[in-house]
């Protein structure tokens, strides 16, 4: 997730758009897939990827969440998009 995929409609209604890399996830017997851990736009990957993680779900759009949220907040957008 990052903030050029983060789309508004004039009505207000916000979408969300590029799913270029989604994968299917589950988790079964307390067992993740392992995945690629090259994914999510450099600037808004969260450590566990950077750090060579293979594991891993949904919090890692939450923390793509949290830098756009951040951005919004301080008004300043630290990546190069």
């Amino acid at each position: 997730m990052k903030a050029a995929n983060v789309l508004i409609t004039k009505n207000g209604v916000l979408k969300l758009a590029d799913f270029g890399l989604a994968r299917a996830f589950s988790a079964k017997n307390g067992h993740s897939n392992r995945y690629t851990n090259r994914v999510v736009t450099l600037w808004y990957r969260p450590p566990e990827l950077l750090l060579g993680d293979r594991s891993y779900g949904p919090p890692v759009d939450l923390w793509g969440a949290g830098c756009i949220m951040a951005e919004m907040w301080t008004r300043h957008v630290s990546s190069s998009l």
